[in-house]
């Protein structure tokens, strides 16, 4: 059975006295830093004479080059997953790093000395600020990549403790195991539904409905975003309770409706790109290259026509509406 921990299961005193380094100062960076100071630990920043050393000095804390992390005994390693083999990093033997993300150990893009741990909130940086000083929580993903020092456990989930990743609870996983799951997330589930809702798009555009209209009731209503939030907080079968008979009805009664297509077979393409490291490859080829693909990728996909139909449908429909 899955091991899940909880706040009783770890003790902020097994960092007593200890040096951390928050390496990074974005968006998880700053709201780590912040918590670990908040939960009573001793902090430093550690990141390049640029404007995040500035907002860490201002904040408080001190702040120095990304090399002065090794001589810390904790270092919270927390800038995107490509740059981080490129730093220069060497803590002691002694020393733990503590990953948000498995993906660089899980596809050996980085190996440091001692002990590695992750710590992988399932919530957005920003929010994990938010939701310690609401005195809320998060569900984390915890793990332990290497034990060196028969500390590593402990000392990991100090950390998630100290950031408020356990007052939800904190499911154990290995780094290939989150690493895994993330990607996939992101290449082989965000495809699929970016891809059926253009498919029910254009069977809507065909009918003459508006385009405002269908944009609303995907997006701009929120209806979508409160019934996963009821199936966040109430699960599945309690949420269909919420609809109308007919809802209920119709969602049921066709639910088998794409049985027969053979989403799977493509899925687990994918998925093997990413378990068999052909993918970390390719992104190592991209970053390597500086991005090329991913500014025509963001262009064609992200580029300023679609924005700037999202931001004038914003202004026209929902929060954003102008009143006179």
């Amino acid at each position: 059975m899955t091991t899940i921990y909880y706040e009783k299961d770890a003790s902020i005193e097994a960092l007593a006295g200890a040096r951390v380094a928050v390496v990074g100062y974005g968006n998880q960076g700053r709201s780590w830093a912040l918590n670990l100071r908040d939960s009573g630990l001793d902090v430093s920043v550690c990141v390049r004479a640029d404007a995040s050393r500035e907002q860490a000095e201002k904040d408080g804390f001190r702040a120095g080059d990304v090399a002065s992390a090794n001589q810390a005994d904790v270092l919270c390693v927390l800038i995107p997953d490509d740059v981080i083999p490129l730093l220069p990093l060497q803590p002691s033997e002694r020393a733990l790093t503590v990953l948000a993300s498995g993906y660089t150990v899980a596809f050996d893009r980085f190996d440091p000395p001692g002990d590695i741990g992750m710590v992988a909130p399932r919530m957005l940086g920003p929010e994990v600020r938010q939701c310690y000083v609401e005195g809320a929580g998060f569900i984390t993903a915890v793990g332990i990549h290497r034990d060196v020092t028969g500390t590593a456990l402990a000392r990991t989930l100090a950390i998630a403790k100290a950031i408020g990743g356990l007052r939800e609870g904190a499911i154990e996983m290995t780094a290939r195991q989150e690493a895994i799951l993330d990607l996939a997330v992101e290449q082989v589930l965000s495809p699929a539904l970016t891809h059926a809702s253009g498919s029910f798009v254009g069977a809507m555009l065909e009918q003459g409905i508006p385009l405002e209209a269908v944009v609303t009731e995907l997006v701009l209503s929120g209806e979508v975003e409160r019934t996963y939030g009821l199936l966040r907080r109430e699960g599945f079968a309690q949420q269909m309770e919420y609809h109308s008979p007919t809802s209920q009805y119709g969602q049921l009664s066709r639910r088998g409706s794409y049985d027969k297509l053979d989403f799977a077979s493509r899925m687990r393409e994918l998925v093997d790109d990413i378990v068999s490291g052909r993918f970390a490859e390719e992104w190592d080829k991209e970053r390597d290259a500086g991005h090329p693909r991913l500014a025509a990728l963001k262009s064609e996909h992200c580029g300023d026509a679609i924005r700037e139909f999202e931001m004038d449908l914003r202004r026209r429909l929902g929060p954003g509406v102008r009143r006179s």
